[in-house]
């Protein structure tokens, strides 16, 4: 819309009917107010059509596999769907490292995890990088958080302006000294002691501690809150983060969200156990299940997470519809992920600290005012990425700390790829590299490696690297990994 206002600077006659009649001083002050109102209610209208706002919403240990629209009548994601056919799909998106908080740090500051923790793999985010809220605090956004906070600090000390249903650590008192079990007698040993807060960053005791069937809620009711009172005019980043569906896994509070045990399957790599330690064989969330894994445990596991994402979607649902409410739907550029996926009984494993496609990729819907609906794209793309993408969509300059690739060419089809190669890596026990078809994962600690065929083996069942015909191709994906990994920073990398 093209508005224009003229301010008046002193009395001024007006042309009515044919004749001009002075203005009143009282008049021609009235006149003005009403004249900068509008032109006011103009900059601000121009400012919002030509800053999109962003709602971006991160789940917790969420399966590429688990979008109903793509993957099956067993799942129920309504919300997700509609998202879905709304936007581009990207079917092959990764993590950079399949664990919570690393994963989250490098969607906050588009570098790798070497360059993201001068400590790799512990201790703080580097204070020198910028961050994404910061990024777009400084270009005008009033950047909001919901949700879990799994980083060191606090959001607000991330660049983020204010919190609405923060859930971090602290508040719920001293873990116990004997282990906790679920309803079916498995162990909680996940977010034990950790509180909602309220809008200081005080506990809110009475919504419990630790993980509750109505986290999901609770978080949603916040970025609700955060929409509600956005000003109008003024650009948003909206961050939420979901702490489900990972463990402890619950079911629901709403019956109607619970999946039956006899429609879930299993997955089509589930095994009992696996074959070696992969790095993680007594890490915490291996061991939420006795080995060997039955079939009958981790169908159960299954319909309760799906559960859980279906309790999610609806949660989703009422952010959507409370961004219509607010009528800037239709400048809100929408971005669903999670900080990576799940074993839940694939290879054997539970967790997710893993290179195989489960567990190491995420779901990714990219919609919005002016980009393509009910596409999708098996480019490969990493999360990092998502910060420049938010940038160049935004017209707001990408900080040159960012190592990540703008997605938007993709979105707007200026190119068919912007990465030949995508890299995974977990403490020093595993490394990878995947390109198009071919996949290759280095066990540093076990001394093996794994090169498997997506193309014709995309769940990662035949295991080609010791077939003599795939040695070259072997040795060239290892060169060029070990390339990757002295370039990136990775303090193991041989030299």
């Amino acid at each position: 819309m093209l508005c224009e206002a003229r301010l008046l600077t002193g009395p001024r006659f007006f042309a009515r009917g044919g004749k001009d009649w002075p203005a009143s001083p009282g008049f021609f002050h009235r006149m003005k107010a009403a004249f900068f109102s509008l032109a006011c209610l103009c900059l601000a209208a121009g400012a919002a059509a030509g800053q999109p706002d962003i709602l971006f919403v991160v789940t917790d240990d969420q399966r590429p596999d688990t979008l109903a629209a793509l993957h099956g009548a067993h799942l129920r994601t309504p919300n997700l769907d509609r998202l879905a056919a709304r936007g581009t799909v990207f079917t092959r998106a990764y993590a950079g490292y399949p664990i919570c908080h690393v994963s989250r740090a490098e969607i906050l500051t588009g570098c790798t995890a070497f360059r993201a923790y001068p400590n790799y793999p512990v201790g703080p985010v580097d204070p020198a990088l910028k961050t994404l809220a910061a990024t777009f605090r400084e270009a005008g956004y009033l950047a909001w958080y919901s949700g879990k906070w799994h980083n060191d600090g606090t959001p607000l000390q991330r660049g983020y302006s204010g919190i609405r249903g923060l859930y971090s650590s602290g508040g719920g008192g001293k873990k116990p000294a004997a282990p906790q079990t679920d309803e079916r007698g498995n162990p909680l040993t996940g977010y034990t002691g950790w509180t909602f807060k309220n809008d200081e960053g005080r506990p809110e005791p009475e919504k419990g501690a630790g993980l509750r069937p109505d986290n999901s809620r609770h978080i949603a009711d916040g970025a609700i809150r955060a929409l509600r009172e956005t000003p109008a005019g003024q650009p948003f980043l909206l961050h939420v983060n979901f702490a489900f569906p990972h463990d402890p896994r619950m079911w629901p509070p709403d019956p109607a969200h619970h999946h039956e045990l006899h429609r879930t399957p299993l997955p089509a790599n589930f095994a009992p156990e696996h074959p070696f330690d992969h790095g993680n064989q007594g890490g915490r969330d291996e061991v939420l299940l006795p080995v060997p894994r039955t079939e009958g445990a981790v169908r159960l596991e299954l319909a309760v997470y799906h559960s859980m994402i279906t309790d999610l979607d609806a949660q989703l649902g009422r952010i959507l519809a409370a961004l219509e409410d607010t009528g800037r739907a239709s400048n809100t550029i929408i971005v669903f992920t999670s900080d990576q996926g799940l074993a839940l009984g694939s290879h054997g494993l539970l967790g997710k600290q893993n290179q195989y496609e489960h567990s190491i990729r995420s779901p990714l819907i990219i919609a919005g005012p002016g980009l393509p609906a009910g596409r999708q794209s098996r480019a490969l793309v990493m999360l990092r990425d998502l910060f420049p993408t938010f940038c160049d969509l935004a017209s707001v300059p990408v900080p040159d700390t960012v190592q990540g690739r703008s997605l938007a060419p993709l979105l707007r089809g200026q190119v068919a790829r912007v990465h030949e190669q995508v890299f995974g890596v977990f403490t020093d026990t595993q490394r990878m590299i995947c390109d198009e078809r071919w996949k290759l994962i280095l066990y540093p600690q076990a001394g093996r490696g794994q090169l498997f065929d997506l193309e014709n083996d995309p769940h990662e069942l035949r295991d080609l690297s010791a077939n003599a015909m795939h040695s070259a191709r072997m040795a060239s994906l290892l060169g060029q990994l070990n390339a990757w990994r002295m370039s990136a920073g990775d303090p193991l990398a041989p030299h």
